[in-house]
């Protein structure tokens, strides 16, 4: 199948431009797709997977920490969170320099569920990076971080480049 790719001159016209917000939502839908599947046989759902995942890439985050990353309410993940500590797959320390502080980490069982959960994602994006090369895979960056607001942009590198 030809890809329908915008000619480089025309690309902000409005009809490319839902195109590719469209594409933007279908590969989401796909890129999701195999998490979810895993995830809903534990009664889970795509706001414990970003808990589980940005957790174990920050192991010892702050419960703070995890919020500024996340961008989402309190109340939101304490319902998230409470229930991935209370079946095993997080565990809450108290912090060394303030002990009301509460640090998270993977527990062994949450370390393999989310590497789980990885795999899946990581496979297709691999894929996807091999068919397209480097310099589409270095424009796909771009662009992603260019839709990222512009005063988080230098918090999200940061972020990526641990």
């Amino acid at each position: 199948m030809q890809t329908k790719i915008p000619s480089s001159n025309l690309y902000l016209r409005e009809e490319e431009l839902r195109s590719g917000i469209e594409l933007l939502y279908f590969a989401y839908r796909d890129f999701t797709r195999d998490p979810d599947d895993i995830l809903s046989k534990s009664n889970f759902g795509r706001a414990h997977h970003r808990v589980l995942y940005f957790v174990g890439r920050n192991p010892g985050t702050s419960v703070s920490g995890l919020l500024s990353i996340l961008r989402i309410t309190k109340q939101s993940l304490s319902r998230v969170l409470g229930q991935l500590l209370e079946e095993g797959y997080i565990i809450q320390k108290a912090g060394t320099e303030d002990r009301r502080q509460r640090l998270l980490y993977l527990t062994d069982e949450g370390e393999r569920f989310e590497k789980m959960l990885f795999d899946t994602q990581r496979e297709r994006v691999a894929q996807a990076y091999r068919k397209a090369g480097p310099e589409a895979v270095s424009g796909f960056w771009e662009v992603l971080l260019n839709i990222v607001d512009e005063d988080k942009r230098d918090a999200v590198l940061g972020q990526i480049e641990k």
